[in-house]
Formats: structure tokens, sequence, C-alpha cells
């Protein structure tokens, strides 16, 4: 049974779990719910780099960051549909497109719909994130055919505040709401390892399993640290403040219970993870990945080094059926 009433008590049991019976919990409601052995490949195109207003302490696509990253203009749409076709013949179900703004502006809009359009009509899922939306804004990526809006809440609601003030919690959650008015399917996770305390994990998997539907699509990112950021200028420092291999899988685990029907993915962070401890999370119900050599502007762990693994583990990309629809609210 699906819930939305998880209390942070119950969440931070599932938490001080022993290991194997937190993950021996977590695959058997995967299995309840989720083809054992198959995994989702998506991958994810950087259409507008750099040059974001907000001051997101683990972003170097801040202008607030020191990374001498340069900002781009949004892409051309024949760019991305020519992007989207070779992440498809690569094995990739899934396109997710996203571009370093605060909030899309109403000009970029037209572009924006003609490459949804462009990759639905491959036959793949698309994913937008373009940071804050206007119920307007998400009425037309609806009506283009988007499938799913992701916009992260990053961390729990008490630590929020500390990894970013140019925009609040309450903000992210309005714009989750649009979406789910507009009838799009919500992508939404975080970031771990920025520092933060198991609370703050069990915080963070409390809000979205509260939400009042969980979102489809969960990724659970290991951070990044980028020297010039923040974040990563502070765990260059203090090292041990990184969460370990095991912690991050107890929190994928936690996500999977908490969100049974949700696609749980194990996104950025991946490419330094060894083969055991991603064989872990998908043990653990992690079932969609990045593929690809990179991710927005970070590494990835990259196509051939995906095969080999799947091949290893015996998993198979997740292909083939259509994206469910959801029906607007009322």
């Amino acid at each position: 049974m699906t819930r939305n009433d998880w209390t942070r008590d119950e969440i931070a049991a599932l938490f001080d779990l022993p290991f194997g019976e937190l993950v021996f919990r977590a695959q058997t409601v995967h299995r309840e719910h989720h083809a054992p052995d198959q995994v989702q490949m998506s991958t994810l195109l950087s259409i507008k780099t750099g040059g974001c207003p907000e001051d997101c302490g683990y972003c170097n696509q801040s202008v607030h960051a020191g990374t001498g990253l340069k900002a781009t203009k949004l892409m051309d749409v024949r760019a991305v549909l020519q992007a989207a076709a070779q992440a498809k013949d690569n094995g990739s179900s899934r396109f997710c497109m996203g571009a370093a703004w605060r909030n899309p502006k109403d000009r970029d809009m037209p572009a924006i719909v003609e490459m949804v359009k462009g990759v639905r009509q491959m036959g793949m899922e698309t994913c937008m994130t373009l940071g804050m939306l206007t119920p307007s804004q998400a009425a037309m990526l609806a009506d283009a055919g988007l499938d799913y809006y992701n916009h992260n809440i990053d961390t729990s609601p008490e630590r929020y505040g500390e990894v970013i003030t140019t925009r609040s919690f309450e903000d992210r959650l309005d714009t989750l709401e649009h979406v789910r008015e507009a009838g799009i399917n919500v992508c939404c996770g975080g970031i771990v390892g920025m520092g933060e305390t198991r609370l703050d994990r069990v915080g963070f998997v409390h809000a979205l399993a509260t939400l009042p539907r969980h979102p489809e699509s969960v990724p659970v990112n290991a951070l990044v640290p980028v020297k010039g950021t923040v974040l990563g200028d502070m765990l260059a420092d203090t090292p041990l403040a990184k969460i370990d291999d095991i912690e991050f899988v107890r929190t994928i685990a936690v996500a999977r219970i908490t969100m049974p029907e949700s696609m749980v993915r194990l996104s950025a962070g991946r490419e330094s993870m060894s083969e055991a401890t991603q064989a872990l999370c998908f043990m653990a119900g992690a079932n969609s990945i990045f593929t690809g050599d990179k991710l927005l502007t970070t590494g990835n762990a990259g196509d051939s080094a995906d095969a080999a693994l799947f091949a290893r583990l015996g998993l198979t990309p997740l292909v083939g059926e259509e994206p469910m629809q959801m029906e607007a609210a009322e």
C-alpha cells in the first residue's frame, strides 16, 4: 500500500535498521512494484549552461560560483534533437533537458516546446528542468506533451536555507504544484553528501514521501564537489563531511520503501562509486540511471562502463512502454 503519512520517526527507524534487513525490505518492496532486473537508462543534456542567478551552494553554473564556467545561450532546437537521437541509439529511453535559469523567459518557451515535441516524436520520454515555472508555462509544456518536469527540493526543509538563499523551499513546492496542476509527471529528489546529518536525510525523504502524490521519479544525487562552489570548497577542507557509500545505499533503500511506485534514480556522483556500491544501490531499489559521459557539466560513468556493469549484474535496460499520462488537477 502506498502511504503519504510517513512520520519522521518511522523514516528514522528505517535508516537505523541493520543494513542487511534494510536492503532486504527495500528489495522486497521493489519486486512488488517493478521488474527486478530492469533499469531505465536516461540521458541528460545541458541545453543552456551557466549564468544562473541562483546561489545554490553545490552548483558550478551559478554566477556566484568562482568556477570560470562560461555561460552559453539556449541551444538550437536541431542540435538538441540530434543529441536526443544519438542518446536513443545508445539505448536511452528517456531524454532530459536542463537549462541554467532561475525561471524560463516567455520568449524562450516556443523553442522549448519544439524540443519537447521533437523528442517525443522519437518515442522517448521527455523531461525538462528549467527552474521555477508559472502556471501558464507549465500548461504550455503539458500541451507540448512533456512527460516529466524535474524540480528538486535538494535537501531537508531545515537545511535548505544553508544551501540556497535566493529562493525558498516553498518556492520549490509552488512549482511542483503548478506542474501537477498542468498534468505533468513530477521528477523530484535532491542531493546528499553536502555535509548534512542523517536527520537531514530523514527530513529530505520525509518531505518527498508525504507529498500529496509521490514524485513519479526520485533522483538521488551524491554531491560532486566542484572547486569554486561554496560546498565544493567547504568539503575540500572537511572531507569527512561527505556521505559514505553505505549511508548512500541506506538513503536509496529508504526512498524505495517509502515511495514504492516511484522510479528511484541513481544520479550524479555515480562516476566515483565502485561497481560494488552501484550494485548495492540496485539491490536497494534504484532502477534508473543517467548514462553517457557527462551530466549537465560534470562527468558520468559512460555508456561502455554501464554496458559492462549491466552485463556483470544481469541487468537490462527498461524499454518500450509509453510513459503514463496524468489527468490535470481540477
